[in-house]
C-alpha cells in the first residue's frame, strides 16, 4: 500500500508544481488584473520569436470562433471563459479569425462594407486576451468557404461584373479582387479599438498576422501565382504595419521543384497543390514559416503507428528548413487528430500530441527553430454544435490537460 501510495504520490507533487510555476509566470491562476498587463511586442532574432529580450517559445492553441461568439449577449461570455481557461494551463498564443465575409454575422458584409456590431466583437476579443496575458495569431482569409474565404471574394467580383475568371482561384491573380482584399487589409489593420482607442497595428496583444489560412492554388501547380500573391499581399501588410510579425499560413507541403516532395510529403497530390513550404517563406516580408499536422486526413491507409513516424520526420524536416534554409522560426500552427478515424480512442491523441509536443521542446531546449505549436482545437463546454471531429474541451480529459500544461511549464523555463 505504501509502495503504492507513493507511486502516485511524485506524480501529483511534479503536476503541482507545474501548476505553481505556470502561477507565478503568468500572473496568477485568477487571470484577474486591476489594470492591463504590461505587454511588449513579440520580435524575432533568426530562428527565434523575442520577447523582452529572450527567446519565446510557444505552447497554444486554436479557438477560430472567438470574434463570432462575441457578437451576441448569449454567447460573449464563452470568449472570456476560453482565454481565462487557455491562460491557466500556460498556453500564451491563442489563433483565431479575424474574417468573416458575407453570410452570418460577417464582419465584411461586401467589399469595402463592414459590420460595426462585428468589429466591435473583434475589439471585444482583443481586450479579453490582454485582460488575460494571451496573444492573437489574426488570420485575415480563408482558402477554404467556411466564414466566406476566396470563394466570397470572387463571387463578388462576379457578382459586379468584373471578374475575370470564376475559378476561385482568381483570388491570387485577378487585380480588382486584390484590390477588395487590400482594402479590408487596410481597414483591420488601421482599425481603432473601440474599447481601448488603440489601433490594431499599435497593438502588442496581437502576435502576428497570418495572410491566408492554409492557400492552395490547384490551378498553377508551378506554384508562381501564389508566390506572387504571397509577395505583394505581405509587403503590403509590412508598409502599414512594420511592429507585428508576418506569416503565409501554410499547411507545409514541398513544392514541385523542392527534394523534398519525394521524401517528405505525405503523397504526390501535395506538390501539386501550388504551394511550397522552402519558396513562400523565403521572403523577407514574412518573418516565421507556419506548417499544419493532420496525418489521418493525409494518409488513409496508414496505421496510427506509421502516422506517427510520419508526423516525427514532418515535423524534423521542416525544423531543419529553418534552421538551414530559412533562419527562421519554424511555428506549427494547427495540430489535431480526428475522432473519425477508425478504431479512434482518446489515448490515440494524446501520444500524438505527445510527440508533437515533445519534438517542440527538444527543439527549443537545443536552441532551434521549432519556435511552438497550436493545437486544433479547443472549446469550452455548450458548443457542441460548433465542434468539428477535432475540437475538445481539454479540462474534460485530465491527460490531455496535464499534457498540455506540462509543455508551458517545460517552455516557460526555457525562456
Amino acid at each position: 500500500m505504501v509502495a503504492a501510495g507513493n507511486g502516485l504520490f511524485f506524480p501529483i507533487i511534479g503536476f503541482a508544481s507545474c501548476v505553481a510555476f505556470i502561477y507565478m509566470s503568468f500572473g496568477g491562476l485568477n487571470v484577474s488584473y486591476p489594470k492591463e498587463p504590461e505587454m511588449g511586442f513579440v520580435t524575432r532574432n533568426g530562428t527565434h520569436f523575442m520577447l523582452d529580450g529572450k527567446a519565446l517559445y510557444v505552447n497554444g492553441w486554436n479557438s477560430y470562433w472567438l470574434m463570432d461568439h462575441a457578437v451576441h449577449d448569449y454567447s460573449r461570455a464563452r470568449v472570456g471563459a476560453m482565454l481565462q481557461a487557455g491562460a491557466k494551463m500556460g498556453l500564451t498564443v491563442c489563433r483565431t479569425w479575424a474574417f468573416n465575409d458575407g453570410g452570418y454575422n460577417s464582419l465584411q458584409i461586401s467589399p469595402g462594407q463592414f459590420d460595426e456590431r462585428v468589429f466591435k466583437a473583434l475589439d471585444h476579443v482583443i481586450v479579453e486576451a490582454r485582460k488575460n496575458g494571451v496573444r492573437l495569431l489574426l488570420s485575415l482569409v480563408n482558402n477554404l468557404q467556411a466564414y466566406g474565404g476566396k470563394t466570397q471574394y470572387v463571387n463578388w467580383a462576379w457578382e459586379e461584373g468584373i471578374g475575370i475568371s470564376s475559378s476561385n482561384d482568381s483570388f491570387f491573380f485577378d487585380p480588382s479582387i486584390h484590390k477588395y482584399f487590400k482594402h479590408y487589409v487596410k481597414t483591420v489593420l488601421t482599425r481603432k479599438n473601440t474599447i481601448t482607442g488603440v489601433e490594431y497595428r499599435n497593438d502588442p496583444t496581437i502576435f502576428a498576422w497570418e495572410l491566408i489560412n492554409e492557400p492552395r492554388c490547384m490551378s498553377d501547380p508551378s506554384g508562381d501565382t501564389l508566390q506572387d500573391w504571397i509577395d505583394e499581399m505581405s509587403a503590403f501588410v509590412k508598409s502599414i504595419d512594420k511592429k507585428h510579425l508576418v506569416t503565409v499560413g501554410l499547411e507545409g507541403f514541398y513544392g514541385p521543384k523542392s527534394p523534398k516532395r519525394l521524401t517528405v510529403n505525405p503523397e504526390m497530390w501535395a506538390s501539386a497543390l501550388g504551394s511550397d513550404f522552402i519558396r513562400n517563406s523565403n521572403n523577407d516580408n514574412i518573418d516565421f514559416a507556419s506548417v499544419h499536422i493532420y496525418p489521418d486526413h493525409w494518409f488513409h491507409d496508414l496505421e496510427f503507428e506509421d502516422d506517427l513516424k510520419f508526423v516525427t520526420k514532418w515535423m524534423l524536416s521542416h525544423i531543419e528548413d529553418g534552421d538551414k534554409e530559412l533562419n527562421k522560426p519554424v511555428f506549427f500552427t494547427e495540430y489535431g487528430l480526428s475522432n473519425l478515424i477508425k478504431g479512434f480512442e482518446p489515448s490515440l491523441r494524446d501520444k500524438l500530441y505527445k510527440t508533437i509536443l515533445d519534438i517542440v521542446y527538444k527543439s527549443a531546449k537545443r536552441k532551434r527553430s521549432g519556435a511552438g505549436a497550436l493545437i486544433w482545437q479547443l472549446f469550452v463546454e455548450g458548443m457542441e454544435e460548433y465542434n468539428d471531429d477535432f475540437g475538445i474541451v481539454p479540462w474534460e480529459r485530465t491527460s490531455t490537460y496535464k499534457l498540455l500544461t506540462e509543455q508551458s511549464c517545460r517552455l516557460g523555463r526555457i525562456s
